[in-house]
């Protein structure tokens, strides 16, 4: 199976692999390890060929002169996947997600009356989540998610509530949720969005694992659910989690209001570039003839994340996972082994895992593992934390 090829990635421009000793399996990082789809090395060699690296055309939202035809692709993958309608001029370039983040932060503070205005969060979540408040100099509230006795995650209603009370101008709000692999319900991103609306706290939505579920789960993104939901939020989105596209920062801000709009263009200016031409070029052939690829995918992280729950759960004492509706990231609960995970498991296992600290309030005790590898490897990584634990009892 093409998915169970072991690629040598020492030797490559690789932060994952590149970060730890030969010796350390690194599952940290939301970074795959399976080849991008064939059609993306292909677009992308022909335009290297060419061997002219000048500056790409801008894409400008509004302008429908300029429209390219990776904005259309955008457009009507959101038509066909969610039955959400937006239009070309609703969708703004960006290199990355986490810079989508930081410069929603940024716009809101320059929009508000508060001397230090807030962003509020829900806990244990993506660091960058996290840091974009910190970055603008804005207070960070919380609204911690609530942990679930089989391991699961929901709201805590009350929680929001109280951190809506404290008049953020921002929610950042993270679906499917990274490190905790929930993909939220209709009846939750309503309720969530009514809170939202009602105290006119503007929404952004990380939403760059949205093709990443399991088990018929569906991706509902929380700006679809009606015009004026629409109206206060930002939605960020990419193909690079999806087709392992992460270097070639590519992503998309969706916003269809235009004075909102306007302002994240005004927020990013001098700070955010545009989009580097070779993550154009990836991101187009990515959405135009990826999905095969996407399919076969799927069906290989569902494997490795039943195969790698079962394990844990039944072999790795006093450690419990539950297990992800979407992303290709476990949330790896090791508080009752009284160790500290990341530590324990890079030195005596040389499995490198991401610190649950490092993810806020409720992290700690806990890890993310990255089940985004070929079999063969998550096989490795966790026979050696099996054994790393068992010989210490």
């Amino acid at each position: 199976m093409e998915f169970d090829e072991v690629i040598d990635r020492r030797n490559s421009e690789s932060y994952k692999w590149r970060e730890y000793p030969d010796d350390v399996l690194p599952l940290f990082v939301a970074d795959m390890d399976f080849r991008s789809p064939e059609p993306v090395a292909r677009a992308l060699g022909a335009y290297i060929h060419d061997g002219i690296f000048g500056y790409p055309r801008s894409l400008h939202p509004g302008d429908r002169s300029q429209a390219h035809e990776l904005l259309q692709l955008v457009v009507d993958r959101m038509a066909e996947r969610y039955d959400w309608k937006i239009a070309t001029e609703d969708v703004v370039t960006i290199p990355g997600v986490v810079p989508g983040l930081n410069v929603a932060c940024r716009l809101q503070k320059v929009g508000s009356s508060s001397l230090r205005p807030s962003v509020l969060t829900q806990p244990p979540v993506y660091p960058p989540i996290l840091a974009a408040p910190i970055n603008a100099d804005m207070l960070r509230l919380e609204a911690p998610l609530h942990h679930e006795t089989d391991g699961s995650y929901s709201v805590d209603w009350d929680a929001l509530h109280r951190g809506i009370a404290q008049r953020p101008c921002l929610f950042i709000f993270c679906n499917p949720h990274n490190p905790v692999g929930r993909v939220f319900r209709r009846e939750e991103l309503a309720r969530i969005a009514e809170t939202c609306l009602s105290a006119k706290v503007t929404i952004c939505a990380d939403e760059i694992h949205s093709d990443l579920l399991f088990e018929g789960k569906g991706h509902i993104p929380i700006a679809s659910l009606d015009s004026e939901v629409a109206r206060h939020t930002i939605t960020l989105i990419s193909p690079t989690k999806t087709f392992n596209l992460a270097g070639l920062q590519c992503a998309f801000a969706i916003i269809t209001n235009p004075e909102l709009r306007k302002r994240f263009q005004r927020a990013r200016q001098g700070l955010v570039p545009w989009v580097n031409a070779v993550g154009l070029v990836g991101a187009q052939a990515a959405y135009q003839y990826g999905q095969t690829w996407l399919d076969r995918l799927l069906i290989y992280l569902q494997s490795n994340r039943d195969f790698l729950c079962d394990f844990v759960n039944r072999e790795l004492p006093n450690i419990h996972v539950a297990k992800p509706e979407g992303t290709y990231l476990a949330w790896v609960d090791c508080r009752k082994a009284l160790i500290d995970p990341h530590d324990f498991f890079l030195k005596k296992a040389r499995v490198a895992l991401s610190d649950g600290r490092t993810f806020g309030t409720g992290g700690t005790g806990f890890v993310r593992l990255n089940f985004g590898c070929p079999r063969s490897i998550l096989e490795e990584a966790l026979n050696r934390m099996k054994a790393s634990l068992t010989s210490t009892t």
